[in-house]
């Protein structure tokens, strides 16, 4: 146990939760790490082409894995990444009678999220490199082996379709991360700003309770914004967390669209897997659909089609060269106002949309 969350007992109810893996034990799992790394390989080939990102960590590595290998990964990268905002709550914790119950508590409800997400989650790029902390267990792109196998046997997927597909988006995240030389730092740097403006009082939660009923009698979806995370935060807070989701769906569109274009003619299915992975995350029901608004999944959906409309529209006014002003500094990365409203980031850039008609 350690500070203010019982890592261990996360991993614990983590696993359980993720449930059987009965494609773990498939004939087929022995084909996927050979496939994804010829696969990863060739996907980053053809993001550089696509793209002019070129990685500066060298080439991208893949590792295949089960759900509970996937869930210790993303412990590992939560431990790094909330380290700023558990330090503020360690000494008040640990000072507690009842630091035994709040710290196992705090460990079940970040199991239960991530045993969920590990039965749904098919590839990530994990972007949260420390050097000094086992490197060669970092900027790894993953992908969960069981529910790749899944999914292709439910809906007849070809798989060396299906894995190219896969591969495409998470190398075009690394490429992200890793051919735009500020990018990671920048992206990081947001993080532990927003997590060190966080005010250990209770009373935030309590704000951000009434504020979710006050939605709710208005007929609005207090989560619809980005999940619980969002109705806790204050001013402050919010403005960085505009920031990250402004960045976020130029990320995710530019995956999107870089994914269709890099892989044309080489992955015919391509729309038929995006559709098959689109209705199954829509048809998400009961518990299922409450987590994924809880923990501003939805919102992160959402991203994907602001992005690739504020891509379109960029694109038309300036083509590619404008898009890549994008990339050239922080300062350059549209707001979430702009990824709605992407006239206001061509203005800002020095363009202006073409004429109507």
């Amino acid at each position: 146990m350690a500070g203010a969350v019982d890592w261990s007992f996360a991993e614990w109810v983590a696993i359980r939760a993720a449930g059987r893996e009965p494609f773990a034990q498939s004939y087929h799992y022995d084909s996927l790490q050979p496939d994804f790394d010829r696969l990863t390989a060739i996907a980053e080939e053809l993001v550089e082409a696509e793209t002019g990102l070129r990685s500066l960590a060298g080439p991208a590595r893949a590792r295949v894995t089960d759900r509970a290998g996937w869930i210790r990964a993303n412990l590992s990268s939560f431990q790094r990444l909330l380290r700023p905002l558990l330090e503020k709550f360690d000494d008040r914790v640990s000072g507690s009678l009842a630091a035994p119950i709040t710290t196992r508590l705090a460990g079940a409800e970040l199991g239960m999220v991530l045993g969920w997400m590990s039965g749904r989650v098919l590839g990530q790029y994990d972007l949260l490199v420390i050097e000094e902390e086992n490197p060669l267990d970092q900027d790894l792109v993953y992908y969960v082996g069981p529910n790749v196998l899944a999914l292709e046997k439910q809906f007849a997927f070809p798989p060396e379709q299906f894995r190219l597909w896969l591969a495409l988006h998470e190398v075009t995240h690394r490429a992200q991360f890793t051919g735009v030389p500020w990018l990671r730092e920048h992206f990081i740097g947001l993080v532990h700003d927003t997590l060190g403006a966080v005010d250990p009082d209770p009373k935030r939660l309590i704000d951000g309770v009434n504020r979710m009923a006050e939605s709710i009698r208005s007929g609005q979806n207090p989560l619809a914004d980005g999940g619980i995370v969002n109705l806790v935060a204050g001013p402050e807070q919010r403005a960085i967390l505009d920031q990250v989701s402004g960045m976020m769906s130029l990320l995710e569109g530019h995956g999107d669209v870089t994914m269709d274009r890099a892989g044309k003619g080489l992955v015919p299915s391509a729309a038929r897997f995006s559709k098959v992975l689109s209705q199954r995350r829509e048809s998400a029901k009961g518990l299922s659909r409450l987590v994924q608004q809880l923990i501003g999944l939805e919102a992160k959906l959402s991203q994907y089609a602001q992005g690739e409309a504020f891509i379109a529209a960029v694109e038309r006014s300036g083509g590619q060269t404008l898009l890549n002003r994008a990339w050239e500094q922080p300062g350059n990365l549209p707001s979430v106002l702009e990824i709605r409203e992407p006239h206001r980031w061509i203005e800002r850039m020095g363009a202006a949309l073409p004429a109507a008609g």
